[in-house]
Formats: C-alpha cells, sequence, structure tokens
C-alpha cells in the first residue's frame, strides 16, 4: 500500500486487539444466545456440544473482557469529552447529511465516544455478573437471589451490547473509508479532513514538523565541511 499522502489513524496492536476482539465475541454472542434461547442452539454449535458450549461460553468472555480493557488504556484518552464537542451536537443534522466541513471534530466524535463508554460500561457489568453466576466455580458462594439478579443484568447487558456492536458495524459500513482504515490502520487526508479536521490538523502539524528536522538534517549533511587553519 502506497502511504503517501495517508495517516496512520489506528497502530497494529489496536487493529490486531481490534479484529481479535470481534472474532471472540461474535462466539460469545452467538453461545450466549443459544445458551438464552434453546430453541436456537444452531447458534452454539460454532463451539460444539452444548455441555462445550456452557464451559467455553464465560472463558471465551473473560478474554473478550481483557482485550477490551487493553483497548480502554489505549484509547480512553481519546474519548474524554471536550467542549467541541456541544458543536457537533449542535450540527448533528448536518453530520448526518454528511457535511461535517467546519465542524471542529477530533480523532472520535461524540457518537464513537458514546459507544465506546458504553461498551466499556456494558463488559464490566458483563464481566461482574458472569462471575457470579458461574456455576462450578463462583455461583456457589453467593445467595440464589443474588445469583438471579445477575442472570437478569448479565442477559439485558449482552442484548444491549449485541445491538451496540450491530449499530457499530452498521456506522463504520455507512463511513466511507472506515473499515479499511481498520484494516490497513491508514486512511487517505482527505477522508480525515472531512470527518476528523482537528484531529487531522494535529497530525499535520507532526507531519509538517518531521518533514522539516529531516529537511534540516539533509542541509546539515550536504553542507561543506570548512577546514580550519592553526594560528600561526
Amino acid at each position: 500500500m502506497n502511504k503517501k499522502g495517508m495517516i496512520l489513524r489506528t497502530p497494529l496492536i489496536v487493529r490486531f486487539c481490534h479484529w481479535c476482539m470481534v472474532c471472540l465475541f461474535i462466539l460469545t454472542a452467538l453461545s450466549g444466545l443459544s445458551l438464552f434461547f434453546p430453541s436456537i442452539k444452531l447458534f452454539g454449535l460454532f463451539l460444539g456440544t452444548p455441555q462445550l458450549v456452557r464451559a467455553l461460553h464465560p472463558i471465551i468472555g473473560c478474554v473478550v473482557f481483557v482485550l477490551l480493557m487493553f483497548m480502554l488504556i489505549k484509547l480512553a484518552h481519546h474519548n474524554i469529552p471536550n467542549k467541541n464537542d456541544l458543536l457537533w451536537i449542535k450540527n448533528f443534522k448536518h453530520v448526518i447529511m454528511g457535511k461535517e466541513e467546519g465542524i471542529p471534530i477530533g480523532k472520535y466524535n461524540v457518537g464513537q465516544k458514546f459507544l465506546f463508554w458504553c461498551i466499556m460500561s456494558l463488559i464490566f457489568v458483563l464481566f461482574v455478573t458472569g462471575l457470579i453466576m458461574w456455576r462450578r466455580y463462583v455461583s456457589d458462594y453467593f445467595p440464589i437471589q443474588i445469583v438471579r439478579i445477575a442472570i437478569f443484568l448479565h442477559s439485558f447487558a449482552a442484548i444491549c451490547l449485541i445491538l451496540l456492536a450491530i449499530g457499530h458495524a452498521y456506522m463504520a459500513l455507512w463511513v466511507k473509508g472506515s473499515i479499511k482504515g481498520m484494516i490497513t490502520g491508514y486512511v487517505s487526508r482527505a477522508w480525515a479532513f472531512k470527518n476528523h479536521s482537528s484531529w487531522y490538523e494535529e497530525e499535520m502539524k507532526k507531519v509538517y514538523q518531521q518533514e522539516l528536522n529531516a529537511e534540516s538534517e539533509t542541509k546539515v549533511e550536504q553542507s561543506p565541511q570548512t577546514e580550519q587553519k592553526p594560528a600561526l
């Protein structure tokens, strides 16, 4: 891929973590649905027999939690709300129509930040409630009333997370270039300027500074070495 005129948006480690998490989340969601709705047990066949599904579902869920916590550490500082987010909300109609020009948007817009914190909150609820209801290992340490509440909250949070994941996938398809950016890690400067103008300006300042430093180093290397004559 020709990286000239491109901007690095997502580092390799984050992309790798993201796609691993996506694959495992799909397995976790399908297996969870098959356990919750026996009539669609076909969803759980990806992991094997019902007994194997019941054993693997919580383990894979814990791996998804760890991966999302890693992404929380790497991306949280980009998802802190700021005053420019108010302008995005006020101009939401223009954003939906694809007219983001002139609206200062950082690396992630308000919708992406909202999705990010919702996912992180829900995965935390799923992790805690999943531990409480994890039979054979943990559930015996809690009263049955607590386990029942955990089952309800776990199911509710799972449905919400699945719906958010579907919405996230739809928005990635809707904004042309988003999926390619998550696969290769790079986006075009035109894409960055249109969809995330403030982040584009920050990145271009870095690029400009790097070019200045490279030009200065080249001039120093090419400058003739003047010989100093010894004083008489």
